[in-house]
């Protein structure tokens, strides 16, 4: 029989408010929440600590960083795969798509090769053999600047969980990178470019774009639609720029970089997600807007933990502290991303959804995990 679980006595994160109370579980799902600090027979302690969803992470390099912990080093994908999945629970991330690039340049300066498709089999024959922690869908990130997107988009159907679509274009000159200067100072520190090297990569870049670029955003709005998937647009930086997104039905932007932008996205009913690392840092390591700047403005609704699991809660707590409001940070990590996603299970605290669920006390500040749970199953 189902043992019940019942965490009392914890400040009770709502998605508008924060109570003293407890939360009952049942399997893999919440049976009921009330209020009061009383602790029944059985009972978890949870001695005021937060009680709140488990977080959900719409995008996250995470696991490519885990294939390819170095440049050419390709790390055995199933211990990969395990260390990502281990490594978000212990961080209170319970939902997780993750990103996948698709759209390669076998050739060329820019030469990077295929792998999304490969990847997505061996993690879903973990998710079926019930071996990973948490819940994973896929969040396939279309480079149009590249020259086999429409084929490795084809690879994919219906039956692969591809939740998000994201429409990228890295063209230099443009969206994350307009400033070619800090452009050329990030990928000769990342690939130890010469100066020769790089003008071939930005001449090979800004070729394919000039050759692919419109068809491939065509293609890829299609592909979204044939897989059922949320889209997605990424790095907008002008107002004219978010209008095709919104020609395009994208409902999500990620990391605008420019307040104009962000604005014209709310204009446009498109919700704003950005990093959780530019909220921690104070700033965009791309020189572009600040993420607080735009918590100031009210035109911030989703936080990612993007390339630093860890500082997906962080962050969301510190908005918390911005806006005098806990609930509403925590919402940037739950219930917005789960709606966004056009997931209605999870996200919030309520009788009926699933038991994803984290404890966590502040210590100076910061907020220390004390548990995690997902369907019910502690994790972490």
């Amino acid at each position: 029989m189902t043992e019940d679980l019942i965490l009392a006595n914890a400040t009770i994160v709502l998605p508008d408010e924060t109570v003293t109370g407890s939360v009952r579980i049942v399997g893999e799902y919440i049976a009921d929440i009330d209020t009061g600090a009383s602790v029944p027979k059985g009972a978890i302690d949870c001695e005021g600590d937060y009680v709140s969803p488990g977080l959900v992470e719409l995008h996250t390099d995470n696991l490519e960083r885990h294939i390819q912990p170095r440049p050419k080093v390709d790390w055995p994908h199933t211990a990969a795969i395990l260390a990502h999945d281990a490594e978000l629970a212990s961080t209170g991330i319970t939902t997780v798509f993750d990103a996948m690039r698709v759209g390669s340049i076998p050739s060329g300066a820019a030469r990077y090769r295929q792998y999304a498709r490969g990847l997505s089999r061996e993690l879903w024959q973990l998710r079926q053999q019930d071996a990973l922690k948490i819940s994973h869908f896929l969040h396939l990130r279309a480079e149009v600047c590249s020259e086999t997107l429409v084929e490795e988009l084809g690879e994919f159907g219906p039956e692969d969980r591809v939740g998000i679509v994201s429409i990228m274009d890295h063209t230099p000159g443009q969206r994350q990178f307009r400033d070619m200067a800090k452009l050329e100072a990030y990928l000769k520190g990342k690939h130890a470019m010469d100066d020769d090297t790089f003008m071939q990569h930005v001449a090979q870049l800004k070729g394919l774009r000039d050759r692919n670029g419109d068809r491939h955003e065509i293609e890829t709005v299609k592909a979204a639609r044939r897989f059922g998937a949320v889209l997605a647009s990424h790095d907008d930086t002008t107002e004219d720029q978010v209008r095709v997104s919104a020609g395009h039905g994208i409902s999500l932007a990620e990391f605008p970089t420019t307040v104009e932008a962000a604005r014209s996205c709310h204009d446009h009913d498109i919700k704003v997600m950005m990093g959780a690392p530019n909220i921690i840092r104070g700033g965009s390591h791309s020189g572009n807007v600040a993420a607080q700047e735009l918590a100031e403005l009210g035109h911030l609704d989703i936080m990612s933990s993007d390339y630093v699991p860890a500082a997906l809660l962080l962050s969301a707590a510190r908005l918390g502290e911005l806006w005098g409001d806990m609930a509403r940070g925590i919402r940037t990590v739950t219930l917005a991303p789960a709606r966004a996603a056009e997931l209605e299970d999870r996200g919030a605290l309520r009788t009926g959804a699933r038991a994803d669920l984290i404890r966590f006390r502040m210590r100076a500040s910061v907020p220390a995990l004390t548990a995690v749970w997902s369907r019910g199953r502690r994790v972490a």
